[in-house]
């Protein structure tokens, strides 16, 4: 084996039995929606070795955004749209963030620690780049590219409380230049729902150096855009995820009926 050969092996990240980083449903519809869902998954690759963490902090928020990957996927079929849905915990790589950033492959996250992501290493860190962050990405712009789409929403969800301070909102809507689109489905939902507490652009705000989908996909397509987070309390089993799921699509719906 040739030392060049040796080191493509060495830099390999996924095995034959791990599963692709990609779930796609609905990838031939012409539906002008585009959603996404970048933490909708836990899974770690083989070789990782469950990268040193427990099941229960997998399970937890700093594994994956709770409920976000059952709502994305009902909201695909009550609207007939595309969704793309990333299998892999954010853990191993965050896809909402620039892969080039200290955050997208954390070595701690809210107090966990997490070993695997320790002296990882340029090849390491391409790795993950490479065959996790980038074939979620490509699949993104080929799905816009594929059909006119009108709008994209990107679907997650946070924690009732972090670093004990509550957070009192059912869902927040977060953009940057795009200010209309969120205040629209805000509109909406508040009109049909009193009772909700919204958050413009809460419990977080984008920026260049930590964010993906907004500047990246909404605001460099010029395409109106909102990254969506739903409390992960209201989410966590199936009712909600349904239910939540069917109150967005009807807010999209209304959107697109009047723009």
């Amino acid at each position: 084996m040739t030392a060049g050969r040796l080191n493509e092996t060495k830099a390999r990240l996924l095995s034959a039995e791990d599963p692709h980083p990609v779930e796609v449903l609905n990838p031939d519809s012409d539906f002008p929606i585009l959603l996404i869902c970048e933490h909708a998954g836990q899974a770690v690759p083989e070789r990782l070795d469950g990268l040193g963490i427990s099941q229960h902090d997998l399970d937890a928020h700093v594994g994956w955004d709770i409920g976000a990957g059952s709502v994305a996927r009902h909201m695909a079929e009550l609207l007939g749209a595309p969704v793309v849905l990333q299998r892999y915990s954010r853990l191993v790589i965050d896809c909402n963030r620039p892969p080039d950033s200290p955050g997208a492959i954390p070595e701690v996250s809210d107090g966990v620690q997490v070993p695997g992501n320790r002296a990882l290493g340029a090849d390491g860190w391409q790795a993950r780049v490479d065959e996790v962050f980038r074939p979620f990405h490509d699949t993104a712009n080929a799905l816009f590219d594929a059909r006119l789409r009108r709008a994209t929403f990107a679907i997650h969800s946070f924690t009732p409380v972090l670093g004990g301070v509550a957070r009192p909102w059912d869902l927040g809507f977060l953009f940057r230049r795009d200010t209309r689109t969120s205040a629209i489905l805000r509109d909406y939902l508040q009109a049909r729902c009193p009772n909700l507490t919204i958050g413009m652009n809460e419990p977080y705000q984008i920026e260049d150096a930590s964010d993906w989908f907004v500047p990246r996909h909404g605001e460099a397509r010029g395409l109106p855009h909102s990254l969506i987070e739903i409390r992960n309390d209201k989410i966590s089993d199936a009712a909600g995820q349904l239910a939540w799921a069917e109150l967005l699509s009807d807010a999209i719906t209304q959107f697109l009926k009047d723009n």
